[in-house]
């Protein structure tokens, strides 16, 4: 199988195994997990796969033996935990932060990343325009404007602010 056959084989059939594996394991994530890793393990072994006659079928095994070896995995770590006394406790995001996430998602796409990435990865302006490939007044409109976007979408968290400057 060439390169070309095998990216239309692929085209043509990774939405059906996702979905057969969907079924399968009654998750989609770890169905479409399962079914990538298969696909780049038979990318190496693809002039194989072309000669068993079923390279789907081959595809759908390996997918299936990855979650399963992944719920053995998983079941390990589990009776480990039990054994050592489990995790320890993780403390779930508290409403502030539930509710910046959420008005992050109202943003545009653009002024998303560029706040995520100068507030949370700290990058400066320059690092932001040579990773995004605009230029630094660009960044800094994005930033100016997310910021705007973000204090009408989150008044409580101005009034937190002022308080903290005013202590």
């Amino acid at each position: 199988m060439t390169a070309e056959e095998f990216e239309e084989f692929y085209a043509h059939a990774v939405g059906r195994l996702t979905g057969q594996l969907y079924v399968m394991l009654g998750d989609l994530h770890e169905a479409q997990d399962v079914v990538q890793e298969a696909f780049v393990r038979g990318w190496s072994r693809r002039r194989q796969l072309s000669g068993d006659g079923n390279p789907e079928a081959w595809i759908r095994t390996v997918a299936w033996r990855l979650a399963v070896s992944r719920w053995r995995g998983r079941r390990r770590t589990d009776e480990a935990w039990r054994r050592h006394g489990g995790p320890a406790a993780f403390e779930g995001p508290g409403p502030a932060s539930v509710a910046l996430v959420s008005a992050l998602r109202e943003l545009p796409p653009h002024q998303r990343r560029t706040v995520a990435l100068h507030y949370v990865c700290d990058l400066s302006v320059e690092q932001i325009a040579t990773e995004t490939g605009v230029s630094g007044s660009t960044v800094k409109t994005h930033l100016v404007r997310g910021r705007a976007a973000l204090a009408r979408l989150l008044p409580e968290l101005q009034g937190e602010e002022r308080s903290d400057a005013d202590a």
